[in-house]
């Protein structure tokens, strides 16, 4: 089997593995870990990476690894896995049937793969460089929507203030130039029902490396646009704008 098959199939047996956990626990009360006015950490966001990492690393002993639970990083290697544990926690406490894992792997500060599975309704999105998107094992593509005005917008607010006034602007613009406006409480599922043509476009001013690593490639791979900043001040941290390739966002942008 080729270096590039054994990724993939072990990205995708683990983000199974690890959404059977979360189905296990999903309806059973969950201690928090940490918890601030905007967000919690739960003890199982660490067990499920814990859970990941162990397999990635019985694997590739010698890669790296960037989580949103802490990192386990060789300076040598050149692959990188990014990890989501749950993305959507705050969902995942409430049970809101809408959170996810992902898992994506970057080669020399590319990413290559990136596998997205939402343990809840047993959808697994996946794509390579090499490989087109695809939901459950079938070809997915972005929306041919190009009317901002019959666009679904998921419009993220942040967790901080300059964040937040930003994403609050933009969603009130989106309900304004959009026709429907969304923001659903998980990064990843978002680029991933944009590219499976659900939803046409993702904004947010501050997100981390791990809720967009694996929708990025997933949704440039459905032919849609991914377009990324680095915050100069937070580590692992961008603004992001994506959509189906086809839309004017500049009204809502502006």
């Amino acid at each position: 089997m080729k270096e590039k098959e054994r990724f993939s199939e072990l990205a995708i047996s683990i983000a199974k593995t690890a959404g059977e956990l979360l189905r296990e626990e999903r309806k059973k009360e969950q201690s928090i870990q940490e918890e601030n006015q905007h967000d919690i950490k739960i003890h199982l966001d660490k067990k499920c990476q814990t859970l990941i990492e162990k397999k990635i690393l019985q694997h590739f002993p010698t890669h790296s690894i960037v989580g949103e639970e802490g990192t386990k990083e060789n300076q040598n290697s050149k692959y990188q896995w990014i990890i989501d544990p749950i993305d959507g926690t705050v969902n995942f406490y409430h049970q809101i049937p809408h959170f996810c894992i992902s898992i994506a792997l970057r080669y020399e500060e590319k990413i290559q793969l990136g596998v997205i599975y939402d343990p809840c309704i047993d959808e697994l999105w996946y794509a390579t460089l090499d490989e087109p998107s695809t939901l459950n094992g079938k070809e997915i593509k972005v929306s041919q929507r190009q009317d901002l005005d019959k666009a679904i917008l998921f419009i993220g607010c942040g967790k901080d203030g300059e964040a937040g006034e930003i994403g609050a602007t933009r969603f009130t613009k989106g309900v304004q130039f959009g026709r429907k406006v969304r923001a659903m409480g998980s990064a990843a599922l978002g680029l991933a029902y944009i590219a499976s043509g659900r939803f046409d476009a993702y904004l947010e001013e501050k997100i981390s490396l791990w809720d967009i690593a694996a929708g990025k490639i997933i949704l440039e791979q459905a032919g849609g646009r991914v377009l990324i900043t680095e915050n100069p001040k937070l580590a692992n941290t961008y603004s992001i704008i994506a959509d189906n390739g086809k839309l004017n966002l500049s009204p809502i942008l502006e």
